[in-house]
């Protein structure tokens, strides 16, 4: 950590600078001594990166930014604000700090709040930070996580780990044990110090998979910020053997939307099929990475198209946790006939359990992105191949 950094010209500099073309900045050189144009310029990034992922950061002074990687894979504070939602009590360890984001809205809820990052730069960094955010509830240690349970005789009444990918398995499919810390392999002894763990893993991890390497989990829940699906999280409770609640959130600025549903229950419950009525469902993206599909006809009055489809209709408009439409016509698939219903040749286009990709259909039809018409293309429960034209309900 350059503390050169953090000088009054310094800072001025890198807010002055935040819109700049990076290259221009680099090309300059650094005007100051002691600090390289390089770590000018992640500062500047990495700062950037933080003005809508980390407003509270953004707006304080005096903050030491890590490597822009750090900002990338932290958590922001809207998904690190949900998770302190979920735990309560006195004490929380966080075996893997990070930059400190969900440590910090940990300490809205607990007394003792106690920080471990490998990193001694980055374990610096946050401390630093925390001082700036008038901070002095969470304790920061430089050490491994896990080492520091193992050696420590203190009963916390949660641990929270968010495991990263190893490197020597990249780009391949991955488990929870292909990170590190290994969760399974320690869980044992994660449940000597603890009763309730919480952990966050990457979206792209299958969620069937993982639970089967964790013993005792609780709940799972599938966090989107504006449909996109940011985290994964595993309640763990030392010897719970009851149905596994799955609950899905995607954060909205106003009202977010909220789905939840016991793997059991799911299991057993049946779709309730049907052609296209008057409106069509899309559910939101954390819904479809939590494979509740069939039991959405039960909880929801809609009927879903088709066994693969994922999409479902009604006769009367609903509210429904994803994205909503008025049919207007129903088309079989053939580009001819498409082209003549989009004339101006501009349309949404989703596919769902179709043949071809949006890709493909584009080409063909010349339909370019855009405008107000929503064009789902799709397979319905008799089998044919359809493009279901509509608007989209605000």
């Amino acid at each position: 950590m350059n503390s050169k950094i953090l000088n009054t010209e310094v800072q001025n500099f890198i807010n002055a600078n935040l819109h700049e073309e990076i290259s221009k900045i680099i090309f300059r050189g650094s005007p100051f001594d002691g600090i390289t144009v390089q770590e000018l310029a992640n500062q500047i990034l990495a700062k950037k990166k933080s003005e809508k992922k980390l407003p509270t950061w953004f707006q304080t002074k005096n903050i030491y930014y890590p490597e822009k990687i750090s900002i990338e894979q932290t958590s922001s504070e809207v998904t690190a604000n949900y998770k302190s939602k979920l735990v309560n009590g006195n004490s929380i360890v966080d075996l893997s700090g990070g930059f400190g984001i969900d440590s910090f809205y940990f300490s809205k809820k607990f007394n003792e709040v106690v920080h471990c990052e490998i990193n001694n730069q980055l374990s610096e960094i946050v401390t630093h930070n925390y001082k700036q955010l008038g901070i002095n509830t969470i304790q920061t240690l430089a050490v491994d996580g896990i080492s520091h349970i193992k050696n420590n005789e203190t009963f916390y009444d949660w641990i929270y780990v968010d495991p990263s990918r190893r490197d020597d398995i990249k780009g391949k499919v991955f488990l929870l044990q292909d990170c590190a810390p290994n969760v399974p392999e320690e869980l044992d002894g994660l449940f000597s110090k603890s009763e309730n763990i919480l952990i966050k893993v990457s979206p792209i991890l299958d969620i069937t998979s993982t639970l089967r390497e964790l013993k005792n989990t609780k709940e799972v829940h599938i966090v989107a910020l504006n449909n996109e699906v940011k985290e994964l999280l595993f309640v763990l409770q030392k010897g719970f053997n009851q149905p596994i609640m799955i609950k899905t959130v995607n954060l909205l600025k106003e009202n977010s939307q909220h789905f939840e549903f016991t793997l059991e229950d799911n299991t057993y419950s049946e779709s309730i099929f049907s052609l296209p009525e008057k409106y069509l469902y899309e559910p939101n993206s954390a819904i479809l990475k939590s494979g509740g599909f069939t039991i959405i006809t039960e909880q929801f009055n809609v009927k879903k198209l088709h066994q693969h489809s994922h999409l479902y209709t009604s006769n009367e408009l609903i509210d429904f946790p994803g994205r909503k439409f008025l049919i207007n016509s129903i088309v079989p698939y053939n580009k001819k006939e498409i082209k003549k219903i989009i004339p101006n040749k501009k349309a949404n286009i989703t596919v769902r359990n179709f043949p071809k990709t949006v890709e493909q259909i584009r080409k063909e039809t010349k339909i370019t992105d855009g405008g107000d018409i929503y064009l789902f293309f799709t397979t319905l429960k008799n089998n044919s191949k359809v493009m279901i034209v509509s608007n989209k309900i605000n």
